[in-house]
């Protein structure tokens, strides 16, 4: 049963845990974690939100790994997963604090896994079904 948690909610969890204990603290998703030197010369910087958005994207790769099962717990999976892309667009809409590129973003990264998980789910239906036209 553990399988069929959406993954994406942790993301959700984490951003609203950053995001309200960052509104006391005055640190913003734009502020710099640390800062690596290139040969190029330049610095890469990793920011709060870039490291959300690593974690999303780390995430969202395990969802689609998860899309590609099958059987009867998969319809449970993708059922709360659309469930979390509700939650998630309910918040952006109407939370102030998730009107941010980072929280569109992480809602972006859900619907691509409900989009995956269905889309996997039709594509392996229509392999099992046998239309008995062979010889």
């Amino acid at each position: 049963m553990i399988s069929t948690f959406p993954l994406m909610a942790l993301a959700l969890i984490a951003y609203n845990g950053l995001m309200f204990g960052l509104v006391g603290t005055g640190t913003q998703w734009q502020d710099e974690i640390f800062s690596l030197p290139m040969v190029s010369g330049v610095s890469w910087t990793m920011t709060i939100g870039d490291l959300m958005l690593t974690f999303g994207m780390i995430l969202l790769f395990f969802e689609i790994l998860k899309s590609t099962r099958i059987g009867k717990l998969s319809i449970i999976d993708h059922l709360l997963s659309t469930i979390v892309l509700l939650v998630f667009l309910v918040e952006f809409l109407l939370v102030q604090g998730a009107a941010t590129s980072v929280f569109f973003l992480l809602m972006l990264m859900t619907l691509v896994d409900v989009m995956a998980g269905f889309s996997v789910s039709i594509r392996s239906a229509t392999r099992d079904v046998d239309l008995g036209g062979g010889l």
